[in-house]
């Protein structure tokens, strides 16, 4: 039995389709890399956020740490359910040597990744590395050392230096 052209036709169709709905269901970020993405879809206060947080990291790599603070501030003020804003000021607070108010923010940002399942995997390995950090900086010498080779096992290119650069979460 040979295949008609409708059926060659159907079958590219259903290919197509499936194609399709399957980069639309992509989260936003690469599961790879965990980065933040614009082209997220989602509500317009969501994605005046992520501006925002995208703009604090370019600013925290500028070395501009008041400028990437108000950005930030100004994220969860727009879409206080954002969890890449808790992320950020988490890395942030970090950056800054404010480890207690870095847990803080981590805590936030875990209830609200766990809302989001496919990002809370994205972006796993960045939570339990900068759990790390803040541990380390509260309970030197080993404080952390557990959940930040978690980190560099779960994503070896972004936590082998055993840190998260605003660029890298960009």
């Amino acid at each position: 039995m040979t295949v008609g052209w409708f059926q060659r036709f159907a079958l590219l169709g259903l290919c197509v389709l499936a194609g399709w709905s399957w980069g639309c269901a992509s989260p936003v970020g690469s599961a790879a890399t965990g980065r933040i993405s614009l082209a997220e879809a989602g509500d317009p206060a969501r994605r005046a956020s992520n501006r925002l947080v995208v703009e604090g990291l370019d600013a925290d790599a500028a070395g501009a740490r008041a400028r990437a603070r108000s950005r930030y501030q100004r994220a969860v003020q727009i879409d206080a359910s954002n969890p890449f804003a808790q992320l950020a000021l988490a890395r942030h607070c970090l950056e800054i040597g404010d480890p207690t108010l870095a847990i803080s923010h981590l805590d936030h940002a875990e209830l609200l990744f766990d809302s989001e399942l496919e990002l809370r995997r994205s972006f796993e390995a960045h939570v339990v590395g900068l759990r790390g950090l803040a541990e380390r900086e509260l309970d030197p010498p080993n404080g952390g050392d557990a959940l930040l080779e978690e980190a560099r096992r779960a994503s070896p290119q972004i936590w082998g230096d055993a840190w998260l650069d605003a660029q890298e979460l960009r």
